[in-house]
Parts: structure tokens; sequence; C-alpha cells
């Protein structure tokens, strides 16, 4: 039995799973197959097997590469526990607001970058996380020119300048040691929540929250830290 290829792209995801649908309802199988990775994983595939699950018919999957099982194998970080976040936001306030969000996840972290914001996002993640947080850039991972740097996110970001293909990026969770931190971190934490455009008040709740210190405390850094920055001499004059 014959059969067409047909393209499953972001910008024709909705049509085409619908009009593939009438396929498998007409009794012709659908295969989802990507160039590189694992469907529906940060890739197009999920609309079309919510459908068919919802109109009941069959749906199976044979395993291929999937990058964040493989980052997770050759990073040397634990593996017992993780989550997977896909990309990060592309616009650097709500990417940064996430990353506050996710500064005290005790999981080991998977995300997905692209090579030309790969530095940007180290450095936020170096400074949501700090730089000596331990972590792996997994590159053109099962591809010919697989690369696997491990260090810390400064180390990293060191080496990031010129990095091209796929990246997977690996980053161990928070530790006991981390979570708590110190309050130059509490009030670090609270400027990138504000500069994201979050009120300093919830901002100091959050931290406090997520820290797991007294509300106090977060304010009394903020101010303590208002103060050193006002008080410290414009290079400028």
């Amino acid at each position: 039995m014959g059969g067409r290829v047909v393209s499953l792209h972001d910008a024709v995801e909705k049509t085409r799973s619908e009009a593939l649908l009438g396929d498998l309802m007409a009794g012709r199988r659908v295969l989802v197959v990507t160039d590189a990775g694992m469907p529906a994983v940060s890739d197009p595939g999920f609309r079309l097997v919510r459908l068919a699950i919802d109109a009941g018919v069959a749906v199976t999957v044979l395993p291929g590469p999937s990058a964040p099982l493989a980052a997770l194998v050759v990073s040397g970080l634990p593996v017992d526990r993780f989550c997977f976040e896909g990309f990060l936001p592309r616009r650097a306030g709500e990417r940064r607001r996430r990353l506050a969000e996710l500064a005290q996840e005790k999981r080991t972290m998977v995300f997905f970058e692209a090579p030309h914001r790969i530095a940007d996002v180290l450095a936020d993640m170096a400074e949501a996380f700090g730089p000596d947080r331990q972590a792996a850039l997994c590159r053109e991972l099962t591809k010919t020119y697989e690369e696997v740097r491990r260090g810390t996110l400064q180390e990293l970001l060191d080496g990031a300048e010129g990095t091209r293909g796929e990246i997977t990026l690996v980053i161990g969770g928070a530790t006991s040691a981390t979570m708590t931190g110190s309050p130059d971190d509490w009030a670090g934490d609270v400027a990138a929540l504000v500069d994201s455009g979050q009120d300093r008040r919830s901002a100091i709740a959050s931290v406090a929250e997520r820290r797991g210190v007294p509300r106090r405390d977060v304010y009394e850094a903020v101010v303590r830290a208002k103060h050193a920055a006002d008080e410290a001499p414009d290079e400028r004059k």
C-alpha cells in the first residue's frame, strides 16, 4: 500500500493534525517521525496524539533518540529525579522570572536552547542559580559532532562563545546550601524578580518562601543592598 509524506511543523500543526485524524478515522496508518529527536517533546506531535486518543484511535510509540534522556545519562549529574523544562521564554525578563522560580528546584533540570541565545541563557542561569551550580552543555547528541561540556555554570558561560548546533542543558538541582543562600543572594533574587516586572513586596514574599527564610530578613537584605548601591562611588564622574 502506498503512502505520502506531509510536513507537521508549528505553523501547520493544527490543520494538518485534523486532516491526519481524518486519515486515521478512515482506517489508514499515520507515522510521525522527525529528522532528529523525539516527536511531541518540544516538537509537533502532541496535538495529533491527543486528537487520536480522544477519537478512540490506537496510538503506539517506537522509541528513538531522545535528547533529554541522552543528555541526562552523559551529564554525570543525578538522574534519580529530574524535570524537563523545554525551551525557556525568549524575552529576557520572562526568562529571568522563570529561572528565579526554578532556583530552588531540587531535581536535575533539562532545557533545550538555541545556539544564538546560549550565552545569554547561561548568564541568566548563573545569576539565578549561582555561578558554581554544576551543569552540562550537550551539543549535537547522537550525531557526528557530538560534544559534552561539564562544569559550573560560570565555566560553561566562559566557553559559550561560538557554540553551534542543537543544545541540551542539564543543570544540577538545588542543595540545602543553595536553597538558603546568603543575604546577597536574597537581594539578588528580589532584584531579578523586580527587573522582570514583579512588584517589590510580592518579590520579597516569593523569595522568602523559596529560600525558607523570614520575610523580614529578605526585606532587610534588600534595604542593605540598596544602601550599599547608593553609597558606592559613581565611576562615571
